[in-house]
Order: C-alpha cells, then structure tokens, then sequence
C-alpha cells in the first residue's frame, strides 16, 4: 500500500474491507456533488485517506457508512469552495456520466436531468435518500443536520422536481 502506518490508523484488512464495500457508493455521490470523474475519483481518495488516518476516531455512534458519506461531503464541500472550482464550467452532461459511476436508463433521462440541476442542498439530501438509501436520521448526521430540515429538504426537493418534471422542461 505504501501508507505509513500510524498507532491510529485502520488494520489494513479493515480498510480493503471498507474500500471494496463503499468505493462505488462514494464516487457516485462524488461524482453528482463535483461533476467531473476525475475530481471525483479525487475526493474518493482523500476521502479514504483521511479514514485511514482517522479511523480511531470513529464512535460509532452512527453505521460506517453515514460516517464515510460525511466525511465524503465534507471533502466535496472543500473541493467546491477552491477558488478554481468555482471558475471552471461543471455543467452535467449525461452523455459524459461514465456508466460505472452512475448509470441512466433512457426513460430516467428526464429526472436525471432534473436532479443534476437542483441546488446542491437538495441535490445531496435526494442523492443520499434515494441512491444511497440512507434513512433520514443518517442522512441528518452525515450532513450536520436535524432529521427535520433533511425532511424538509427532501419535501422542496421533490416540488421541485416534480414542478420541472410536470412542466416537460427536459421534454421540448
């Protein structure tokens, strides 16, 4: 692996465990967060890399997987506030989702669409709830929220998409 190994970090088992187990959901919600394969592929890694290093840390007060969707966001969140982010184009193009990371049938095209467009707030409440399956309680602890504003989150979110969707805004 090539990782020095500090008193804190995961058995190495551990981590093949938690890398095979959650690569893909990790790089999928990357990849709807940052647009872009390779930046996302990026915060997968750091991602991994800072649960290596902080694997003590872990309370477990919460399932694994909230906890590496969190620190996963978090690692978005930095990457989007960069000021280089923020002056390149990341409009998503269904066409470039590479089909291992998130795949779209032809008739889900439209809510594809429709959830690439929608602030990232929602976007991220929808992604975790819906791709991911995460309950509403995980999702509030992966995000730093109350189980209340990701219920509300979700209830604009899905307005809002069910405004876009009924108007055939994709549909012209």
């Amino acid at each position: 692996m090539g990782v020095v190994k500090s008193s804190d970090s995961i058995p190495e088992q551990e981590f093949i465990r938690l890398v095979q187990q959650y690569q893909t959901a990790l790089l999928r919600m990357c990849y709807v967060y940052l647009h872009d394969t390779a930046l996302a592929e990026d915060a997968v890694q750091e991602t991994f890399l800072k649960v290596y290093k902080a694997a003590a840390m872990f309370r477990k007060d919460c399932s694994e997987k909230t906890w590496l969707m969190q620190i996963a966001v978090n690692t978005c969140r930095d990457m989007r506030r960069t000021a280089w982010f923020r002056h390149v184009d990341r409009r998503v193009m269904p066409e470039l989702l590479r089909e291992s990371s998130l795949q779209v049938e032809e008739d889900n095209l439209d809510l594809t669409l429709a959830i690439a467009n929608l602030p990232y707030k929602l976007k991220e409440v929808i992604m975790l709830r819906y791709y991911q399956a995460m309950p509403v309680t995980d999702i509030a602890a992966a995000l730093g929220l109350s189980p209340s504003s990701v219920s509300g989150r979700l209830s604009r979110a899905k307005d809002k998409l069910r405004t876009v969707l009924e108007r055939g805004y994709f549909n012209e």
